[in-house]
Parts: structure tokens; C-alpha cells; sequence
């Protein structure tokens, strides 16, 4: 299932410190890039010194840790750098359902990256910096309907909305899909470059065909610290400076979007409360403005009570609320019963681990999975008892544009 070189010696792993490389993006050869970007740093990665297809179930974020530390443990590191993110660093993305396959982590070969004004690269064994070719445009763009229309989709939302008044549950998450086909193939840099220029505030992310822009920090862990960007509560950009504003506080104001904040909110708590020996999350939200959307946003941060890694937090809070709903379990049942499709990656957890079990995952939102010609975008709301069938539409397919501006630019 893992590749290490193509052998089974400990992997060679050497960080140097290195120049300002400029423009992270710009370094990344055409096959299989892995990126996570925000304001210009983070790291990007390629080639394969591992990779492996984490079982599905309950216990796969336990099996994908058990992974890692085995081939890190084993692992001869000369990191002259030492900081978050050094030495061996493995790319992840999850699955949403548990019970769903195509869980990947892998080890790139070369990793380059920068934060915090140092800047550096890691190699395994004898990696080398690949030929960059120019950046291919994919030509026209054409789109269909992915698992469900448009009208067969708002008649989900209805029947989820009906099944919370009727005491069910209190909120769902349901997403949809949209289908798009490049005239010729989709070149991923392409996209990461005009979602990292377009959307700095989110993390822009490349795993294993998973691409998109979110704005949703699962967990950052640093040492026995961590942050958590929590957002539920949703509206589209105004026409102009007023509508704006207007709609800003309208979000604001809104019961059904406060309920659905406090419940992420709660969610969260729930989840770190017991690994962590302080936890700070605000009496009151914030409002996030993005360049499509505006979100209720509130930033958590605590701190670990013992050496829990990175992964260990990952799978005490996916799924959160924000994606799935209260109370999670029948929310899930609900998920699997309505919304017609397997989300796949999509709304899981996708990001970066290193050897000292430091890193930062989030939750794959505006984002499609890339092959070939094709790519499967998704997007998605929180659905309350009082939701409107077309203005939860219209909210998805404001957030679908996000990734075809990737695409069409």
C-alpha cells in the first residue's frame, strides 16, 4: 500500500534553509502538485518518496497516525531549519464518510516552503528540482448537472428542512454537485494560481486531485497550541458598498444564521473540550468577508493537555457541525439518506502533517476533484428548520463560482 523509493530503507530526509523563493506556485512542476497556500506562504510539494490509501472506518485516522510515525520514526532526518513543517511532512486529504474509500496520504519527494520570513527545502533520497513547463490554459469550459438538478436539489433541502420542524434534528448540512469538462486537460497550477491570487484569505490547497480555496481552518497545532477557524452562517456579496453592508448585518441579525454558528460553535467545544487542559472560543462571531461571500466566523483557540498529534484532534472534531449538523449522528444518517451522492473528499478534512505531529487541516470546501479533462465540483449549506429551498440554490451556486473562476478565469 506505501511506497518509500521504491524500497523499504528509512527515508533520507534533509531540510536546508534557502533564499526567498519568490512565488511558491511558480516552482511547481505540472504532475501531481501538492499545495497549501495562504498570503503567499506555506508549502508546496512533488513527487512521491510514500504514498498510501487509508482504509475506510471508524479507526482510519488512528491507522493513518500508526502510518506515519512508523515511516517517520524510521525516518534519518538532518534538519538544519527545525520549525513547523520541516523534515518529512505528509499531504493528507479525507474522505467526508468514514465508510467511503479514497483516503490519501502521501510524502512528497520535495518539499518547498516558506513562513514567517524563512524559507526552505526538503528532499528525500535523491529528489531534484523538476523542469516547470508554462502553465496550460484548458480552453472552454461546458458544465452539467452532477448527482441531482438544480429543482431535484431544492426538493432535498425542502424534505431535510421538513424533518428538522418535525424535531429529527436540529441542522444538516446538504451539498450538491456540478460537473465541468475542459476543452483540453486541466492543468491544476492553473487553478491554484488564480485561487491563491484571488481568495489570499483562504487556504489554497492540492491533494491527490483534490483542489479549492477554503476558508475553514479545521486545526492548526503548534507545539501543544492550537486554532480553529469556525464558520457557519452564510450570504452572498451585495451588488455594491450598501447592499454589501446591508446584507453584512442582515447575516448578522439573522436567528436562523446565529443558531446555525452556535451550533458549529458547540460542536467544537464538544470535540476539543476533552483533549485540551484550556479552551477560548469568543461570545460573539465576526463577520468574514470574502470576495463571493460573507460568513459569521469565529476564531478558537486552546491548548493540548498531552501529546495528542495533529490527526488526533482531526478526527475528535471531524465531522464538525459546520458540515454535517446537530446532532451529528442522525445528521450523517440524514446526509446519506437525502443528498444523493458521494461527497468524496468534499468536506473533509485535507492539509499537512510533519514528524513532530505539527501541522494545519482544513475542511475541503470550494473545491472539485481534477482528472483529466473533468472536473466535479461541489458546494453546499446548513439547512434549518426555516430554510428557503431557493435561497439555499442560490447560496451553492454562489459558492460553485469559486471554483469556476478557477477554471474559466
Amino acid at each position: 500500500m506505501s511506497v518509500a523509493l521504491g524500497t523499504t530503507r528509512p527515508l533520507p530526509v534533509r531540510t536546508t534553509p534557502i533564499g526567498d523563493p519568490g512565488n511558491l506556485l511558480a516552482s511547481l512542476p505540472q504532475t501531481a502538485p501538492y499545495a497549501w497556500i495562504r498570503h503567499g506562504e506555506g508549502l508546496v510539494g512533488w513527487g512521491e518518496a510514500a504514498r498510501v490509501s487509508v482504509p475506510a472506518g471508524p479507526g482510519r485516522f488512528a491507522w493513518a497516525r500508526r502510518w506515519l510515525n512508523a515511516l517517520f520514526g524510521d525516518a534519518h532526518i538532518d534538519d538544519a531549519v527545525d520549525v513547523p513543517g520541516t523534515g518529512p511532512v505528509a499531504f493528507g486529504t479525507f474522505t467526508f464518510d468514514e465508510n467511503s474509500p479514497g483516503s490519501v496520504l502521501v510524502v512528497p519527494q520535495a518539499v518547498l516552503a516558506k513562513r514567517d520570513g524563512r524559507a526552505w527545502l526538503t528532499t528525500i533520497g535523491d529528489a531534484r528540482l523538476e523542469p516547470v513547463t508554462p502553465v496550460r490554459d484548458p480552453g472552454r469550459i461546458s458544465y452539467g448537472d452532477g448527482s441531482l438538478s438544480a429543482l431535484e436539489w431544492e426538493g432535498v433541502v425542502a424534505q431535510a428542512a421538513k424533518r428538522i420542524r418535525e424535531g429529527e434534528l436540529e441542522k444538516v448540512v446538504l451539498a450538491r454537485d456540478l460537473l465541468a469538462t475542459a476543452e483540453r486537460p486541466i492543468d491544476v497550477r492553473l487553478l491554484l494560481g488564480r485561487l491563491a491570487h484571488r481568495y489570499p484569505e483562504c487556504y489554497t490547497f492540492s491533494v491527490a486531485g483534490l483542489v479549492g480555496a477554503t476558508p475553514e481552518l479545521l486545526i492548526r497545532r503548534t507545539g501543544q497550541e492550537i486554532e480553529s477557524l469556525v464558520l457557519a452562517g452564510t450570504t452572498p456579496r451585495g451588488a455594491g458598498p450598501a447592499d454589501d453592508f446591508a446584507r453584512g448585518q442582515a447575516l448578522f441579525a439573522s436567528a436562523k444564521d446565529r443558531q446555525e454558528h452556535e451550533c458549529a460553535i458547540a460542536s467544537v467545544r464538544q470535540a476539543l473540550g476533552p483533549l485540551c487542559s484550556s479552551l477560548r472560543t469568543p461570545d460573539e462571531p465576526e463577520l468574514l468577508v470574502l470576495p463571493n461571500v460573507q460568513h459569521l466566523a469565529s476564531h478558537v483557540t486552546g491548548r493540548l493537555a498531552d501529546g495528542a498529534s495533529v490527526l488526533d484532534v482531526v478526527a475528535a472534531m471531524h465531522p464538525t457541525a459546520a458540515v454535517g449538523g446537530t446532532p451529528t449522528g442522525t445528521a450523517i444518517k440524514v446526509i446519506r439518506e437525502l443528498e444523493g451522492m458521494d461527497r468524496a473528499g468534499y468536506a473533509g478534512p485535507v492539509g499537512w502533517i510533519d514528524a513532530h505531529g505539527d501541522g494545519e487541516w482544513g475542511i475541503a470546501l470550494r473545491s472539485g476533484i481534477v482528472r483529466g479533462r473533468r472536473a466535479r465540483l461541489f458546494a453546499g449549506g446548513g439547512i434549518m428548520g426555516d430554510s428557503d429551498p431557493g435561497s439555499e440554490l442560490a447560496e451553492a451556486q454562489a459558492k460553485f463560482r469559486v471554483m469556476q473562476y478557477a477554471l474559466e478565469g
